[in-house]
């Protein structure tokens, strides 16, 4: 207990007993050092929030800047700022704040220790925010799960599944993973393959294919479709067919297309192989 209040006395108060300190004198300026902590608090929350909402207004603001980067960066300044009041008002009270500081980082060792995995997603999350693999709203592809992105945080990202449902993935599964990101560019290149049977005209399929799809106001000209014979099955011949198109429209044109060949091959006398099989009964059977 004695070695606690040679402690207190000697870090604390600057080498001062209780009994020197319980004075008028001290009384009064221990209410002026009040209301000083008081103002400096107030003061540094004040600009605090103020630096936050600039911060966070600037990527408002500017389209081309990633909105969710620019809160993270409002809600350090803010942390901040209000940790350095803190230590003003500390000082204010002549409090010895080095050895302040040294307790709170030995604490911050343990709790660090405590919490690698949280950190590990805190630490990825960073990553994730000042890169900006992902962005708010795009449709991206991670750790086999796919979906549109509607939050990223310093923890995890959430994503909403084809159908609606909410997916949450830690940020440490997203950094060391592959991220396949289907909203980066504006075009995508749709892909099929149509089979004809050996005795069709192949010519007539090309452009039967060529026409009905690029008759489509959403397939684009340039670059240049691909349609050639790709492969001699056992039963048919294989078609494939490249075409680009815009990032929006990609799944519906690419379900589209294939009903429309379908139809355009049966009104040009196309045929279609589908497997058959042929029994052959013995007569002596």
């Amino acid at each position: 207990m004695n070695s606690v209040n040679e402690l207190l006395t000697k870090e604390i108060w600057d080498g001062k007993s209780i009994t020197d300190l319980l004075t008028l004198e001290f009384l009064a300026s221990i209410i002026g050092n009040v209301l000083s902590a008081v103002a400096i608090l107030l003061v540094g929350m004040l600009v605090a929030r103020w630096a936050k909402r600039r911060i966070v207004q600037l990527g408002k603001d500017n389209r081309h800047l990633d909105e969710t980067l620019f809160n993270f960066l409002g809600n350090i300044t803010n942390y901040v700022i209000t940790g350095f009041a803190f230590l003003f008002v500390l000082n204010t009270f002549g409090v010895q704040t080095t050895s302040f500081v040294a307790v709170i980082g030995a604490a911050g060792l343990a709790i660090g220790l405590a919490l690698q995995g949280t950190l590990s997603n805190v630490a990825a999350g960073v990553m994730i925010i000042f890169f900006r693999p992902i962005k708010l709203g795009d449709f991206v592809e991670v750790n086999d799960k796919s979906g549109t992105v509607m939050a990223i945080t310093l923890n995890f990202i959430e994503l909403a599944s084809v159908d609606n449902v909410q997916v949450i993935i830690p940020n440490a599964q997203v950094w060391g993973n592959t991220i396949t990101n289907y909203s980066v560019y504006g075009t995508r290149r749709a892909e099929w393959i149509f089979g004809v049977g050996y005795g069709a005209n192949l010519g007539k399929a090309e452009k039967i294919i060529r026409d009905t799809i690029m008759s489509d106001p959403r397939s684009h000209a340039e670059p240049e479709p691909f349609i050639q014979v790709n492969a001699l099955n056992d039963s048919s011949v294989d078609f494939l067919v490249r075409v680009w198109c815009d990032r929006t429209a990609y799944f519906a044109y690419q379900a589209d297309m294939k009903r429309q060949i379908k139809e355009a091959f049966d009104k040009g006398g196309i045929d279609i192989p589908f497997p058959t099989r042929t029994f052959i009964q013995s007569p002596n059977a």
